[in-house]
Parts: C-alpha cells; sequence; structure tokens
C-alpha cells in the first residue's frame, strides 16, 4: 500500500471512528508479540513472569532447572588410551563446580540459566569475563528482565548485543554463553504455552471464587411477606445482613433456624464446576507436553504407582534432563575450552546421584554385560565414573575365572 493510499485510508478510519492507535494503554499486538506477551484466548497476556504465577508451570520450570543446579558438574582431562581423570586445576572446572563469580555458586548460575531457557524468548545468557590471554575467569548472568539480549544473524555467525543504559553494547559470541530456548515460534515456551497457562490462571481465580463461601457459590433465601403485602426493600437488607453475619464466609456449619416466612435454598453446582478437577488436570497434562515433563513431576499421581515412581524417575532423566544436559554440556565445550583443549578437555554432568534409586538395577545389568563378554570391567567403570584399573580391559566372565586387581 502506497503512501497516498495508507493517508486515504486512515482518514477515512479516522472520520467514522475506526481509526486505532497502538499505545502503553491499548498496545498494538505486534507490541506483544515483540515483547513476547501476546494475549492468550482467555484474556491474560501470558509473560515469563506471569507464567511463573501458575503452580504447574512453576512447578515444571523449577523441577528443571534445579536439576540442573543439582547435579554436579565436573571437568575431564582424556588420556591417550581413552581414560579420563578430574581436572580441578584448569579454571574452567572452579567455574562450573564451585562458583561462577564472586557473588554467585556455580549451582546456582547454572539453576538461573536454565530457568531463562524455559521461560524467555531467546533463552538464558552469561557474559564470559576472560583474562591472561583468553582464560575464562567469570561467568556473569545476563539478567533478561533487566538488560535484555539482541539476537541477530550475519554471514560470520550469530551476533550478540545488550541493552544497557538505552545503548546496545556488542558481546563477541566467543564471550557468551548462549542456552537456547527449544521454543521453535522464537518466542520462548512461556508464549508456546499461553493459552494453557491463561486458562490455568483462569480456572484458579474461578476455584478461589468458588470456594470463598466455604464451596457454597450461592444460596436463595425466599421471605413470603404478610398477607397480600410484599416484603420491603428495607426487609429484605436487614434479613441478609442478619444471614450473613450468622452464616456468612467462614461461619459455615452452623443450625440455622428460620421464620416459617423465610425459606433458604441452596444453589447446587453446575456440570462445569463439578467437572472442575478434571478441567485442570487436562491442562497441566498440556503443560507437562510444552515443558516435556512427566506428568508426576508436576504432581499429577493419577498414573504413578509405587512399582513404577523408580521408571519414571529414569523417564524424567532420559526425556526431559538429558537434552539440557546435553545442550549445556555442548555450549560450555564451544566457548569455554579452545579449539586445542576440546580434545583433551571436556565438562560432563554425573547422574548417578540422581538415578540411585535404581542403582541396583544398573548394576545388576553391568554386572550381566560383564559376565555375557559384552562390556570389559573398565568399559563398565567409565559408564560409573570410576578411573580404570590394570587388567579391567579384559573381556572374561568374573564367575569362571579369578581377576587380579593391582
Amino acid at each position: 500500500m502506497s503512501a497516498t493510499r495508507r493517508s486515504l485510508a486512515s482518514r477515512f478510519q479516522k472520520f467514522v471512528g475506526l481509526e486505532t492507535k497502538a499505545s502503553l494503554a491499548s498496545p498494538d499486538t505486534a507490541l506483544f508479540e515483540l515483547f513476547g506477551a501476546l494475549p492468550s484466548a482467555s484474556g491474560i497476556r501470558v509473560t515469563p513472569l506471569t507464567a511463573m504465577t501458575c503452580a504447574p508451570v512453576a512447578c515444571a520450570v523449577n523441577a528443571i532447572s534445579q536439576a540442573l543446579g543439582q547435579l554436579p558438574v565436573h571437568v575431564y582431562q582424556r588420556g591417550a588410551d581413552g581414560s579420563k581423570e578430574r581436572a580441578p586445576d584448569h579454571p574452567v572446572y572452579r567455574l562450573l563446580h564451585d562458583e561462577s563469580n564472586e557473588w554467585t555458586p556455580a549451582t546456582k548460575f547454572r539453576e538461573e540459566l536454565v530457568r531463562d531457557a524455559l521461560l524467555y524468548r531467546h533463552g538464558g545468557f552469561a557474559e564470559i569475563i576472560r583474562v591472561d590471554g583468553g582464560k575464562p575467569f567469570e561467568l556473569i548472568r545476563i539478567n533478561p528482565e533487566v538488560t535484555p539480549v539482541t539476537v541477530g544473524m550475519s554471514q560470520d555467525g550469530p551476533v550478540y548485543s545488550v541493552q544497557e543504559n538505552g545503548k546496545a553494547r556488542p558481546i563477541d559470541r566467543q564471550n557468551i554463553l548462549h542456552l537456547p530456548s527449544p521454543s521453535l515460534s522464537g518466542m520462548g515456551l512461556a508464549h508456546d504455552a499461553r493459552e494453557a497457562i491463561g486458562l490455568l490462571l483462569v480456572l484458579e481465580r474461578h476455584a478461589n471464587q468458588l470456594f470463598a463461601n466455604s464451596a457454597r457459590p450461592s444460596s436463595i433465601l425466599s421471605v413470603k411477606g404478610t398477607g397480600t403485602v410484599p416484603p420491603s426493600a428495607d426487609m429484605l437488607a436487614k434479613i441478609r445482613a442478619a444471614w450473613l453475619a450468622a452464616f456468612g464466609n467462614g461461619k459455615s456449619g452452623g443450625t440455622a433456624v428460620l421464620p416459617s416466612e423465610v425459606d433458604w435454598q441452596q444453589v447446587t453446582l453446575s456440570s462445569v464446576d463439578a467437572q472442575f478437577l478434571e478441567i485442570f488436570r487436562f491442562y497441566i497434562e498440556q503443560i507437562s507436553r510444552h515443558f516435556r515433563v512427566p506428568p508426576h513431576i508436576l504432581y499429577e499421581l493419577g498414573r504413578a504407582t509405587w512399582g513404577n515412581s523408580e521408571e519414571m524417575n529414569q523417564q524424567f532423566l532420559d526425556g526431559t534432563l538429558m537434552k539440557w544436559i546435553t545442550a549445556f554440556e555442548g555450549e560450555v565445550r564451544l566457548k569455554l575450552f579452545d579449539r586445542e583443549e576440546r580434545d583433551t578437555y571436556f565438562a560432563e554432568f554425573l547422574t548417578d546421584g540422581f538415578v540411585r534409586a535404581n542403582y541396583s538395577a544398573r548394576m545388576e545389568g553391568l554386572s550381566k554385560g560383564i559376565a555375557a563378554r559384552i562390556i570389559c570391567p573398565n568399559e563398565a567403570r567409565e559408564i560409573l565414573n570410576k578411573p580404570p584399573y590394570v587388567g579391567g580391559d579384559k573381556f572374561e566372565n568374573p564367575h569362571t575365572s579369578t581377576a587380579v586387581v593391582s
């Protein structure tokens, strides 16, 4: 549309009263898309902060981010024979295992970075401060609510800039640790799940109103009056006030004594109210699908039993956490180790503590693999993050031969 046609259309809309202007009071839809707060069908504008007021979303985000924060991370040095040993003297070890900077423990840093990646449009960011010719010295998280990061793409790769004091400060991509959002829409998971989040928030408000008066949404007091004279408005107001004073909010359960002229009738719950829990449960499962978290992690235990709880924890590790673990390890390898170090040094999360409940089954499976000569003892020790021992590379059945450990 040309400028002249746009001008004519604008004047015509203004003449007939259809002209719309984007402002803070009634912003344009494009502005909501820009700031990641497109309104949902329920009328609630979902942002990362409002999404965290939704209990299932907060549970899903905290379950993933806190797990990544709790799992220990070690830096290893790979030997020529394929073995690996911890390298606590490497500067990256301190940043990932101990403290990321002078005021942030490494556990908190990892948790916050993953939380940002789960909620915000471009993911989580941290600036890498280097000293002594490029050695990483500090990892400083960039708060997306205070200093948003702009991500662009050029022929040479991604381009990053941080908005500080109204100005854009470019950051070289090698100096920024970026954990991208898994959202394919480019708007973040909070935006993708805005319909389910918005409806859950509406359901919570409905529940508050439903149970505000001891789970009695409303009732009817019928006053017959005297003879042919109907009750006056003043009389009805006094009767209502007296009823609320005696049996209002927080005073239910008593015995009501009513005059013969007054009848009380409770309004029963509608079918929608009666199926409230089923509706709420369905949308908890929707949040589970968006964030790829098993329903039992959101404390939706409809299918959980004592017998399958261990398998569900393993499912959470394999189907949810491993995606974030591999993404974190890959970004650390790319940004915190130079090209010469990448063949020798690497960072790795230890998940043994998380699957401790399945430890006996895991050991039994490794023992069977060794006995069947599918794996050697040193390969089993590598799976358990244990160093190899001399003679552990032999494929033999320990039940039919005697192993000598030196």
